[in-house]
């Protein structure tokens, strides 16, 4: 959501609000005596130590403040922080707050600010704040665990994209107190700068040290960093600048990329620092990061990167650009004749100054150093500006491989796809008015966005807890199949994995789904997102939509010794040749007909039974004039009761797996994927509020929220039932 700057008489009547309210140590400093762009709340309240950098932090931000246009109010009152309060302002930062400085009610207005369009700043010691909020870790990012004393040390600039670290070089030395964090927060931000343990004592990180990042927080914006303890730091020219690019951010005025990349130590990499090389040179280009690209590639050259490790990688990612004859990177381990990891073909873009992103996934296993090798026509071939190496995420809390979200990848935008896909079902025209009674919060995306909405879609379904997306797939060649494989990559990123939902396309048979399914196990057996299940011989798995519609699937015979095989169905006669069944049904889960029977008969003969659930299903926009039964949310309600029917052995017949209806089925009205709590007017469309006692954009994350309470259940009653 973009925030509305406010005309220079609102800004007044706001100010005037404030000072009326009392807010005591409030001091507004108008950016100039025209009209700020926008205005920044500092906040600075002490419950722990107290840092005496913090007048330098004021002055200095508000210095930043009056030559870049932007109002400043400095204060240490929290009962600023309510709805209103909050609502005069473009970003709020934490300047070296500690302990606990916000009372509940403070914080969910804290929360739902910034999740629904605002910003976040914490500098230094807020990771040292608000220890009783759970929220608070993931909105700054990490906590402190500890520091060692004050010296210098080497920051490692690792992205130079963002407008706050888009100044500085390589390398910068600099003097400060250098935190430890309790958790490594790079599976979840994206980290523009880290600490060269080596180069100062009493890093407790492993080698891996993010000390500045920035993440997207709902429909908001957080940066942090753990610069800025020590008065000096405040009068560094540096120091200011990236402070100045945190705030322009944070305030939605400088756009940048902020979506994590996950990993163990990614980074993006200028081409041209390579160590060693064969023909390559530096190339000067206005448009490159740094004005610099590897330029001069011909066929058969190569450059090596001693500092950048190929153990683990996972992906490849360059931005490229060329006017020559385009051609292969090889993306090799130890040597440039070393174990060849992956390539990716480099097309030409019409000039060197015309640059596009490649990216592509590493399947081999390597060790030692990075070298690129370049093969192609001849002459010039293409140059590369930076490029990214990523390792498979951390996962710091385990994910359940027994709880399965239906996932679908068929939405389309007409920026990505020529015209809208999916959305406009029912005869809407979106984008304000689609086909749905919900409306997410993303708004209308396409399902080819891999970098932007399919990645949220992977940290929101590692926030409910569930480790498998089951991916809505309607035979080879069509949309869903042409983008599975970046979708998967998106899933590996954050260590989800991905099964398969085999829908009805026309032409289906018992046959057919049997190539499907061979097929499927060829084309992406060996990536690293595909789901095998442990517990059950280490076979891929395959839900199998409407399979009521063929009578005689001997032909499974073929595939079941590899594959897990479902029918949708809790009819047990009808389940010949399958390895167990599934519902589906977003609405039979209200009175679980048939579970205990088909859960029994599984268990008796060693077959899977995975019960749906669902948190409700209205389909009305979608289908107007709709007659057939829907189910309400009722608050959450509805989703509790089918779950509770699920996990009791007398009614839900203890299932193997439970498959949720659905993350994101927006037609269904099914979906546990965030829907917004502001929608477009005039549609009638609902929203999640209310839901688990939860309002406004609170709401809006609550059925993920509750899904991983049920997750947790249901693992916890997996274990005591095991003998």
């Amino acid at each position: 959501m973009r925030r509305i700057h406010r005309t220079p008489g609102r800004r007044s009547l706001a100010l005037l609000a404030t000072l009326a309210l009392g807010f005591a140590g409030a001091v507004t400093v108008p950016a100039t005596a025209a009209a700020a762009d926008y205005d920044v709340l500092v906040f600075s309240r002490t419950a722990g130590f107290r840092h005496d950098s913090i007048p330098a932090g004021i002055d200095a931000i508000r210095s930043l403040g009056t030559a870049n246009n932007f109002s400043v109010t400095a204060t240490e009152d929290s009962a600023v922080f309510t709805a209103s309060g909050l609502a005069g302002y473009e970003a709020v930062v934490f300047l070296n707050t500690t302990g606990d400085v916000l009372g509940d009610a403070q914080q969910n207005a804290l929360q739902s600010y910034v999740d629904a369009g605002g910003g976040f700043l914490g500098v230094h010691a807020a990771a040292d704040t608000e220890y009783g909020w759970p929220h608070y870790e993931q909105l700054v990012g990490a906590r402190f665990q500890s520091h060692p004393a004050i010296q210098r040390a080497t920051v490692k600039t690792e992205d130079r994209s963002h407008p706050a670290t888009a100044h500085l070089g390589a390398d910068w030395s600099r003097t400060d107190e250098w935190y430890n964090y309790r958790s490594n927060p790079r599976a979840g931000v994206r980290v523009l700068q880290s600490l060269d343990e080596s180069s100062y004592s009493g890093g407790e990180m492993g080698g891996d040290h993010p000390i500045t990042w920035c993440h997207p927080q709902g429909s908001g914006r957080s940066f942090y960093t753990g610069l800025g303890h020590t008065a000096e730091s405040y009068a560094d020219p540096a120091f200011r600048s990236l402070l100045l690019g945190g705030i322009r951010y944070a305030a939605g005025t400088a756009p940048a990329d902020c979506t994590p990349r996950g990993g163990t130590g990614p980074r993006t990499v200028e081409a041209e620092s390579y160590t060693s090389g064969a023909g390559v040179q530096p190339a000067a280009h206005g448009n490159a990061s740094g004005g610099r690209t590897l330029g001069y590639i011909e066929n058969g050259d190569w450059a090596g990167y001693a500092s950048v490790a190929t153990a683990g990688a996972r992906t490849f990612t360059a931005k490229v650009s060329s006017a020559g004859a385009g051609g292969t990177i090889e993306v090799r381990a130890g040597s440039a004749t070393g174990t060849l990891l992956g390539s990716v073909r480099v097309a030409p873009t019409g000039g060197w100054e015309t640059f596009t992103t490649v990216s592509t996934t590493l399947t081999a296993t390597g060790s030692g150093p990075l070298f690129l090798r370049f093969t192609g026509g001849s002459g010039a071939l293409f140059d590369i500006d930076t490029f990214t190496l990523a390792t498979a995420p951390p996962v710091t809390e385990a994910l359940s491989q027994n709880v399965h979200l239906f996932y679908y990848p068929w939405y389309g935008t007409p920026a990505g796809q020529g015209s809208w896909r999916h959305w406009q079902q029912g005869g809407r025209t979106p984008p304000a008015d689609i086909g749905a009674d919900l409306y997410p919060a993303l708004g209308p995306y396409d399902s080819g966005d891999t970098a932007g909405a399919v990645d949220q879609h992977m940290r929101w379904a590692v926030q409910s807890g569930a480790g498998v997306l089951v991916y809505s797939w309607w035979g080879r060649g069509g949309y869903e199949d042409g983008i599975a494989r970046r979708v998967m990559d998106a899933a590996d990123r954050h260590g989800i994995k991905v099964a398969w939902h085999i829908e009805p396309y026309a032409g289906r048979t018992a046959q057919s789904v049997v190539d499907d399914i061979r097929y499927l196990n060829s084309a992406y057996g060996s990536h690293p997102a595909f789901y095998r299940d442990a517990a059950h011989g280490n076979r891929s798995a395959f839900y199998v939509f409407e399979s009521l519609r063929i009578a005689d699937w001997t032909a499974l015979d073929q595939v079941t010794a590899s594959s897990i095989v479902l029918a949708q169905t809790t009819d047990t006669t009808k389940i010949a040749h399958f390895s167990g069944l599934y519902t589906y049904d977003g609405i039979a889960g209200a009175t679980a007909p048939g579970w205990k029977q088909a859960g029994d008969y599984a268990r008796a003969n060693n077959l899977i039974w995975a019960p749906s659930v669902a948190p409700g299903y209205v389909d009305d926009r979608a289908v107007p004039g709709n007659t057939t039964p829907t189910l309400g949310r009722s608050n959450g309600a509805t989703y509790d009761k089918e779950w509770n029917n699920a996990l009791d052995p007398a009614i839900g017949g203890s299932p193997a797996w439970v498959s949720v209806t659905s993350f994101n089925e927006w037609h269904e009205g099914s979906s546990i994927e965030p829907a917004a709590a502001n929608p477009p007017a005039g549609h009638g469309y609902q929203t999640y509020s209310g839901a688990y006692g939860k309002t406004g954009a609170a709401a809006e994350t609550a059925y993920l929220d509750r899904t991983k309470y049920w997750v947790g259940e249901f693992e916890k009653r997996r274990a005591a039932r095991r003998p």
